[in-house]
């Protein structure tokens, strides 16, 4: 069955990555999934949580935060502020983003810092999460590089890129990387976070209202492992690109 947008079963979106979009970031990057676009930053403060200095834990922190801006769905969405309260879906991702990177950070050669990742959605047509994994990714590690030129880092605490897709079942068809027009109707939605060499991170998974079988699973879990090696190799192609010492500026006020 042909996808709406022409693509096969096993075949990525479009994913393209847009280097310092926020210039007074440490690290950015507009990350597009298809139509999602999601504006990733890193910034590194000094200090770390009160609860690791108390615990006496070396090294520091690292913690992401997640919003859909009001105009990124046809409808508004409120923001979090105008409720009092993050919403349930907004804390269960920057959560997830957040696990998924400190699984490849060495949070000790940050020393006393906390590195502070932001996701903004500006426009969601379906796989915002794994959208903002893979941005985050990116936008950290130009961070690190930033710090390493401006000589406070020794070494890239990355030790291996981590990415992020979906996958589901679409009238009884495995499919990979879903659109919105997919998402919602799927009746079975996973989320695989894993790294450049395909060791799983995290692996989110539920049957809508549908059971699927264990060849299903497998089958989905194929796809992504290929949509993965795609993305990380697009990340890297968009990191040759990056020059840390491009913005005289950033490295003099770097901490």
């Amino acid at each position: 069955m042909t996808r709406i947008d022409g693509r096969t079963n096993d075949q990525l979106r479009d994913v393209t990555f847009q280097l310092d979009i926020a210039p007074l970031a440490h690290g950015s990057v507009l990350v597009g999934f298809g139509e999602t676009r999601v504006i990733c930053s890193a910034m590194l403060e000094k200090g770390v949580p009160r609860w690791m200095m108390h615990q006496n834990v070396q090294g520091g922190w690292l913690t992401a935060e997640y919003s859909m801006l009001p105009y990124s769905t046809l409808q508004r969405k409120s923001r979090d502020i105008s409720r009092g309260k993050l919403d349930g879906r907004s804390s269960e991702i920057q959560r997830l983003i957040g696990r998924s990177l400190r699984a490849v950070v060495d949070l000790k050669k940050l020393g006393q810092r906390t590195l502070w990742i932001d996701c903004d959605v500006l426009r969601a047509d379906g796989g915002t999460r794994t959208a903002s994994i893979t941005g985050a990714c990116v936008a950290v590690e130009m961070a690190f590089q930033r710090f390493i030129t401006a000589k406070k880092l020794e070494s890239s605490p990355m030790e291996k890129l981590a990415a992020a897709v979906s996958a589901g079942i679409w009238e009884g068809e495995s499919r990979l990387d879903l659109n919105y027009h997919e998402d919602k109707d799927a009746s079975v939605d996973f989320n695989y976070a894993m790294t450049a060499d395909l060791e799983l991170i995290e692996m989110q998974g539920t049957g809508e209202e549908a059971t699927f079988t264990e060849e299903q699973m497998l089958e989905m879990l194929r796809y992504s492992k290929k949509g993965i090696s795609e993305i990380a190799e697009l990340q890297r192609t968009a990191l040759d690109t990056f020059d840390p010492a491009a913005n005289v500026e950033m490295l003099t006020r770097l901490d």
